[in-house]
């Protein structure tokens, strides 16, 4: 798979995207980038000694410039076999960058992954969208781990979920695991200084050399010694205490890590 632009950009580096772009990709990757409202950190790397993995993500900006979505999914499985299946889902992205909807959106996305996929291999995804002039951030999550939400008011780190979770029809499966699968999307308000940390499972699924697996309730615990006052600084910061966890037990997995910071209104 290609990169996108700027997708081997040094840690230093700042992308300010452009209305209608689309930055991301499925290659090793870490740098900084400016959205509309929101700043971000990113670090994709991909299981060694492979390239380009299953974990995908994408930052982009819609036409009329005031709305931002970031995506962070995860194709089943690591290594160069399923980077076709990343091209899908970011050809669809692509496609739909405009679209407020995005549970109609990802519902397209697990219809076409379905369709197209083979030998039953499935993704979990989360879709972001931010509103820069309100604050407002709609999220759907299609079976992927849970972010962590930066409350920069209370000055607490919890999970972001889903406040319907007794829907009578099935809802919120991988992607390509059922045709017409119903998803749900939610409306949070994001005040200035608040961080969102989005993560793969290859993170939270971590393993130290006794075995024991990272987990979300140690992921809170190690979001709570982060410092939040920018995206890189958290997203730097989990990344060294996630190899303190880890210590010489190697990766497992694709490990993608997004951070967003919306910056204060007068910056926005």
């Amino acid at each position: 798979m290609a990169p996108e632009r700027g997708v081997s950009e040094s840690a230093n580096a700042v992308h300010r995207l452009a209305c209608l772009e689309l930055q991301g990709g499925n290659q090793a990757s870490v740098y900084r980038a400016e959205l509309r409202g929101l700043s971000a950190w990113v670090s994709c790397r991909p299981l060694h000694p492979a390239a380009s993995g299953g974990d995908l993500y994408y930052l982009s900006v819609c036409s009329q410039g005031s709305i931002s979505r970031v995506t962070v999914a995860d194709v089943a499985g690591h290594g160069e076999g399923v980077s076709t299946a990343a091209e899908r889902l970011r050809d669809a992205l692509r496609e739909h960058s405009d679209d407020w909807d995005q549970s109609a959106l990802i519902r397209r996305l697990n219809n076409s992954f379905l369709e197209d996929s083979a030998d039953g291999t499935f993704a979990t995804a989360i879709l972001l969208s931010h509103y820069a002039d309100t604050g407002e951030l709609l999220f759907t999550n299609a079976g992927h781990p849970p972010p962590l939400w930066y409350r920069a008011a209370l000055q607490e780190w919890s999970f972001l979920v889903d406040v319907t979770p007794y829907s009578k029809e099935i809802a919120d499966l991988p992607l390509g695991v059922i045709a017409g699968t119903a998803y749900t999307q939610t409306a949070v308000q994001l005040e200035p200084d608040d961080l969102l940390l989005v993560y793969t499972d290859g993170v939270s699924e971590a393993h130290d050399i006794r075995g024991e697996m990272l987990g979300l309730d140690r992921l809170q615990e190690i979001a709570g010694g982060l410092p939040t006052g920018s995206a890189s600084a958290a997203g730097e910061a989990f990344l060294g205490a996630l190899a303190d966890f880890r210590g010489s037990e190697p990766a497992a997995d694709d490990e993608t890590v997004v951070t967003l910071h919306r910056r204060p209104t007068r910056h926005a």
